[in-house]
């Protein structure tokens, strides 16, 4: 069994990591063959200009998703970064997947869960944007109106609601664990007095992500040790 799951897991990532190269030198070429096509090449002096302030803010971002979401995506990881609608969409679909198997991060079963969570919600994200597509105009008087333009603004609070209820569940796959929501109670108090403070601004999500998560493993750690957050084995 050890033995089939290393070669799967072998198979996964060569195949991912080959996958997202030709997807990258594929998302990069398009452009440049336009330019080329129609001769329209900006000046580097305006791409580095302009690439600065975008670079700034996505890149500690992409990297606190990296760190944060791949221990629990798994291999599925590749196919998240790819397809992304990592936070809103791939990552909820993980998440109660699990919780519906009743298996954990980090293990086969948690692997193979993600990976078919994380193709089935691209694959059904492609089929409602064609249906989308198809439909937008019949149902445009219907989406204009205010009542549905009122509704939509509360879909991702309404998507992170649940998702926040469902942290505060006791149940972990095959473990128990009690006062877990301790744990952000201290990043919760640091990010708000930094934002009080003027320290945390706008376009600095990523960085703060990437500062908040060893303080709260930190945390968690601690409050494990000092038996505050109590593990036990689900019977």
């Amino acid at each position: 069994m050890e033995k089939s799951n290393e070669s799967y897991l072998r198979w996964v990532h060569r195949f991912g990591r080959t996958g997202t190269t030709i997807l990258i030198i594929y998302i990069l070429m398009i452009p440049t063959i336009i330019c080329a096509i129609y001769d329209i090449f900006p000046p580097i002096s305006s791409v580095i200009l302009g690439g600065i302030g975008v670079f700034a803010l996505f890149i500690p971002i992409g990297i606190a998703e990296v760190l944060s979401y791949t221990p629990l995506l798994g291999s599925s990881c590749y196919l998240t970064f790819t397809t992304g609608n990592v936070l809103n969409l791939k990552l909820p679909c993980v998440i109660n997947a699990m919780k519906i198997a009743n298996v954990e991060p980090n293990t086969p079963e948690g692997d193979a869960i993600s990976t078919v969570a994380v193709a089935l919600s691209s694959i059904l994200t492609i089929l409602i944007i064609a249906l989308g597509v198809i439909l937008l105009v019949p149902l445009q008087p219907l989406l204009q109106t205010d009542s549905v333009q009122q509704a939509t603004t509360y879909m991702l609070p309404a998507l992170f609601g649940g998702l926040f209820l469902g942290f505060l569940g006791k149940g972990e796959g095959e473990y128990i664990v009690k006062r877990k929501s301790t744990a952000i109670i201290l990043p919760v108090l640091l990010v708000s007095l930094a934002a009080k403070l003027g320290i945390l601004k706008s376009g600095l999500e990523g960085v703060a992500i990437i500062v908040m998560l060893p303080i709260t493993l930190l945390s968690a750690r601690i409050l494990w040790k000092k038996g505050v957050i109590e593990v036990e084995k689900r019977r």
